[in-house]
């Protein structure tokens, strides 16, 4: 696609979100150009589907627009090229806008739902850099396992440098996002990730025990970030504007801090070993039949792009035992929707559908599973769910033998580089067992040629 597509392209979402006075914000992700509206009764949903390189929609508290990866960064530039110079569809929302806000639909407003999408939004940003290290790390210490380099060795010292550096401070980066996302200053929300990871807190004691640098993990660093954006929306209002930026931060700060110490810590450190332990303790006990319930169901939950707010829990369980036996079992989803689609393009007589699937199938692969999604299985229905059915299968494998990664990054075949060094054979024969399964479901029972009459 050349820039002048990309172009037309941002121009015609811009169009059906309601022009560029519409748009009260917007970001991307892998995937998906995410735009929040002032008013959602100006989107048009049925519209923005149609448009060429738009692979489906997602209508949550932002409009979700699935372009596909690599394009969307492209994309997303003309729209904010657009955005900025305040081109678009030219419709005035003066005379139509009232001054609500866009509100969120009864189905959508659960408080679970909302603190997920609000976590997930503080981890979005974070996912390319995460992804990046992760797949360093990973490749690193294979190359150590293997032999072809040691780990003395200045090669190797770099990789190891360049691929953990971010995870010995990913909580202030996560601090930030957290106080942006919920109002506050981004500096401050940084200090409560730096409260909680300074080493020099080991020489304090409260209530007769050390402080523990990094207790509490992730979710003390999110509840002392948000405590803290609260306190500095609280502070302001009865602050002067004249000593505002002095006496606003330095209050919220202290009171911050002391509050991290005394509460946040050892409350998140509970909150951490009560997902760890119970995580642990779903995939001990229910074994494959876990295994099978949580790749089966993890498609659903990308759906609903709530699926990065699990990233918190992907890092805690890495903070807590060393290694991350969730990630490789929802990574099947994927694994089962590669399998759905080859499956289809295996029956089909659309040169339309086989185009798509086609165009997806790399990405799919790759474990960007979206374009597959939106632009192929969930379309047609029935290969939705067998494609889930064929995820079930290899997550049950990756379950029954309690396959880990030993840090956080993107799913499908690259996963292999971020496995246990002596799980690799395993992780892959899973990733293999849940094509094959994934294939026979929808090839056997999923899809009929008449189903696909929207590819004509």
């Amino acid at each position: 696609m050349a820039g002048k597509d990309y172009q037309k392209l941002a121009r015609q979402v811009l169009e059906h979100v309601g022009g560029a006075s519409n748009v009260a914000e917007y970001a991307h992700c892998m995937t998906r150009l995410r735009i929040k509206p002032k008013d959602e009764s100006m989107v048009d949903q049925a519209a923005l589907r149609k448009i060429e390189g738009v692979m489906g929609v997602v209508q949550e508290d932002t409009v979700q627009v699935i372009v596909g990866p690599g394009v969307v960064n492209d994309v997303y530039h003309q729209f904010d090229q657009i955005v900025k110079a305040g081109g678009g569809s030219g419709v005035d929302l003066k005379a139509r806008a009232t001054d609500k806000k866009a509100e969120i639909s009864k189905k959508n407003a659960t408080p679970f739902k909302l603190l997920l999408r609000r976590i997930a939004s503080i981890f979005i940003p974070l996912i390319p850099v995460l992804v990046a290290s992760g797949l360093i790390s990973g490749i690193t210490k294979a190359l150590i396992q293997a032999e072809a380099i040691s780990d003395k060795s200045t090669l190797a010292m770099l990789l190891t440098v360049i691929g953990s550096g971010l995870f010995g401070y990913l909580g202030i980066l996560v601090g930030m996002n957290a106080a942006k996302e919920f109002g506050g200053s981004p500096a401050l929300g940084a200090m409560a990730g730096i409260l909680i990871i300074n080493p020099a807190i080991a020489d304090i004691k409260l209530f007769g025990e050390n402080l523990y640098p990094g207790r509490g993990g992730l979710i003390g660093v999110l509840m002392a970030a948000i405590f803290m954006a609260f306190i500095e929306k609280r502070i302001r209002r009865f602050v002067p504007s004249v000593v505002d930026i002095i006496v606003t931060p330095t209050i919220t700060l202290l009171v911050t801090g002391i509050v991290t110490y005394v509460v946040f810590m050892p409350v998140g450190g509970f909150i951490s070993e009560g997902i760890t332990k119970g995580l642990l303790a779903i995939l001990d006990t229910g074994g494959v039949g876990a295994g099978f319930v949580l790749g089966a169901t993890f498609l659903p939950l990308v759906v609903t792009g709530l699926h990065q707010g699990l990233t918190p829990v992907h890092l805690e369980l890495i903070n807590s035992i060393g290694n991350d036996p969730l990630l490789p079992i929802l990574a099947m989803g994927g694994a089962g929707q590669v399998g759905a689609a080859f499956a289809i393009y295996m029956k089909t007589k659309k040169k339309k559908l086989k185009r798509a699937i086609f165009g997806s199938l790399p990405s799919g692969v790759l474990g960007i599973g979206e374009p597959l999604i939106f632009g192929v299985t969930l379309p047609l229905g029935r290969p939705f769910l067998t494609a889930c059915l064929g995820a079930g299968v290899g997550g049950a494998f990756q379950a029954y033998y309690h396959v880990a990664t030993s840090v956080v990054g993107v799913s499908g075949l690259p996963l292999a580089f971020i496995v246990m060094p002596t799980q690799v054979l395993l992780y892959i024969a899973g990733l293999v067992i849940a094509y094959f399964a994934g294939f026979a479901f929808t090839y056997f029972f999923g899809f009929k040629d008449e189903m696909a009459s929207e590819f004509d």
